[in-house]
């Protein structure tokens, strides 16, 4: 570009290329940058969010080796890079704890293993409840997905995990009262 004032349109097309893709772990296959690749960022405005992922893809992030001091409480619990305020007082205060700026904060998404624990827990919930319990279930999930798909939004597992412990509270409840009707029952068949 020319440093001409006024000349910001160039005419001919940039003179170095890349050819391929930058990777951060091509020739650096070490844990650190494993590590790296893996950050989940959290708790920030949209624009820093891009910023640090921004540094991560192109291997400028450096991590903290040692938590910083937050701005707000003053205590040592900053233990991301790039963050200066600590999670707490940035759920708090409802700020982005890289600018601390009041913008619609950007929330972590879980993990896969978290996902799948939760999975199995209520795949392990499903097959304890009677058959009858089971397709209650299957039924409100069922019910619940077309209303997702409809335009109206839910909690998601965390309403089904919920339901599905209240279906499993009643099962349970409703064995013991089965039981008990049952011993009465044999009683008053007896005589």
């Amino acid at each position: 570009m020319s440093s001409q004032k006024g000349n910001a349109s160039r005419t001919r097309p940039q003179k170095h290329k890349n050819k391929t893709v930058f990777k951060n772990s091509l020739h650096d296959t070490s844990q650190r940058t494993k590590v790296i690749n893996t950050i989940q960022v959290s708790d920030v405005c949209v624009r820093c969010k891009e910023i640090i992922e921004w540094k991560i893809k192109y291997k400028k992030y450096k991590p903290l080796t040692q938590p910083k001091t937050c701005v707000k409480c003053g205590q040592k619990s900053v233990k991301q890079a790039y963050h200066v305020m600590c999670g707490a007082c940035g759920k708090s205060l409802k700020v982005c704890t890289k600018c601390c700026q009041s913008k619609e904060v950007v929330q972590a998404e879980s993990s896969e293993k978290d996902q799948m624990k939760l999975d199995n827990e209520m795949k392990a919930l499903l097959q304890s409840l009677p058959e009858r319990k089971r397709r209650t279930f299957i039924r409100y999930m069922n019910r619940n997905s077309k209303e997702d798909n409809s335009g109206k939004t839910g909690d998601g597992k965390e309403e089904l995990m919920q339901k599905l412990h209240d279906l499993k509270v009643d099962s349970d409840s409703d064995d013991f009262q089965d039981s008990d009707f049952g011993d009465s029952g044999d009683e008053s068949d007896g005589t």
